[in-house]
């Protein structure tokens, strides 16, 4: 078992904190039943923006960041539900955000956080699916449900160059559905056609006055928030549907209540953090119907060390598809 090990805390440092590689032993780690050896862990936006210090994130200090991780349980506490040996999945339940999360070699779980690997998904392919795919299957899964199908019409992407929008892409067309990025990064139109995307598009400039635009799109992801999130009510069709995870763009939305009662749009907010067996199921989706193509060209991974500039180009917005450290190299 190790000793004193390597890991990227989080401590306090004004008022939002501020991550640092720091030295640990496992007695520091979260308290739990579940010892596990991480193999990958996941680099988010809400990761970088805890780890540079641009968000109130984490919500105890000093706290291991990293909201997922996949790895192998190395050690039980007398809980028969969980075996020694299983490669799981983590995220969700306050990890890298109440406790100790992914970015270290050694991360301590209760029972109830472990989802198993499912069958036919290597530990690396589902790294790189991580919070981030977890996401985009959930909405994708809510948005079938409100009658989205490939027949209905494009399906608009925001904020499509980032982790979870590259996979919405990916998956999207997949599923046959016809996918418009929406990028201000002309620089990525081409990665995003090799992803799936039919078409690339740069988001509005301006904020509109008007309260419905031409109508364009069946149904949309989106990652952003704010203005775009706005542009994407007014520029429903009728009775379209969109998937609504993200803030880059703001938090505050704008908007009135033509496009829902003239054009029967629905507005449907997506929360990641599943729990059993709903998380299990989709989870199982992402092993089959839902797995990402193209999960090569969307993938960069990293060493530990590294972490701390891969948050900053993150939060600069430079970043392109997944990021994932990876631990046990040896």
């Amino acid at each position: 078992m190790a000793g004193t090990f390597q890991a990227f805390r989080v401590e306090a440092h004004g008022e939002a904190g501020r991550g640092r590689i720091a030295d640990m032993t496992l007695d520091e780690l979260s308290a739990g039943d579940v010892l596990v050896r991480t193999l990958y862990a996941g680099v988010n936006y809400k990761d970088a923006l805890a780890g540079t210090g641009q968000g109130r994130i984490v919500r105890r200090y000093p706290s291991v960041g990293g909201i997922e991780a996949v790895g192998v349980v190395e050690e039980v506490s007398d809980n028969p539900s969980v075996a020694e040996g299983t490669t799981v999945i983590l995220h969700g339940y306050g990890l890298g955000v109440e406790r100790d999360g992914g970015f270290s070699p050694w991360v301590r779980v209760t029972a109830d956080m472990v989802t198993p690997l499912p069958e036919g998904l290597e530990p690396l392919a589902a790294a790189g699916i991580g919070v981030a795919g977890h996401t985009i299957a959930v909405a994708l899964d809510l948005l079938e449900l409100n009658g989205l199908k490939p027949e209905n019409g494009p399906v608009a992407v925001t904020g499509a160059t980032g982790g979870t929008g590259s996979l919405a892409v990916s998956m999207l067309a997949a599923q046959g559905y016809d996918v418009v990025a929406v990028s201000r990064k002309s620089a990525a139109e081409r990665y995003l056609k090799s992803i799936g995307a039919k078409a690339v598009i740069p988001p509005p400039e301006e904020t509109s006055a008007r309260p419905l635009e031409s109508a364009r799109w069946a149904g949309a992801i989106d990652a952003t928030g704010g203005r775009i999130l706005e542009w994407l009510i007014r520029t429903m069709k009728p009775n379209g549907v969109v998937a609504a995870f993200g803030n880059a763009a703001g938090l505050e939305l704008n908007t009135t209540v033509l496009p829902f009662i003239l054009r029967g749009v629905r507005l449907i907010g997506v929360n990641a953090d599943t729990r059993p067996p709903y998380r299990g199921a989709v989870w199982q989706r992402l092993a089959t119907d839902l797995n990402p193509r193209f999960m090569d060209d969307m993938l960069r991974v990293v060493r530990l060390e590294e972490l701390p500039a891969v948050m900053e180009s993150m939060v600069a917005g430079t970043t392109q598809g997944r990021t994932l450290v990876q631990f046990n190299r040896d």
